[in-house]
């Protein structure tokens, strides 16, 4: 649980994807909406992305060139999600 006064920028990014897939507790959530009301900067990284998961969204397997995907596969190779 995290408490709504603090809230840091680097914990709101931390939180990001966990917002926008709405898998954040009720309080987490409270508290990443109110660091949103106060922070210009925190929200418009949050709306990048959004326009990013929007543009994304809509591709597909066949629009990537095999150049893409190749690339794509090195990048994130041997990527882990930290804890």
């Amino acid at each position: 649980m995290i408490d709504a006064e603090a809230l840091s920028c680097q914990e709101l990014v931390e939180l990001v994807t966990e917002y926008l897939e709405d898998a954040l507790d009720v309080s987490t959530r409270t508290a990443f909406e109110r660091h949103l009301a106060g922070c210009p900067d925190c929200t418009r990284y949050l709306r990048q992305l959004e326009l990013i998961v929007l543009a994304t969204g809509r591709l597909t397997p066949a629009d990537l060139s095999p150049q893409a995907e190749e690339a794509l596969l090195q990048a994130f190779h041997g990527w882990t999600r930290s804890s």
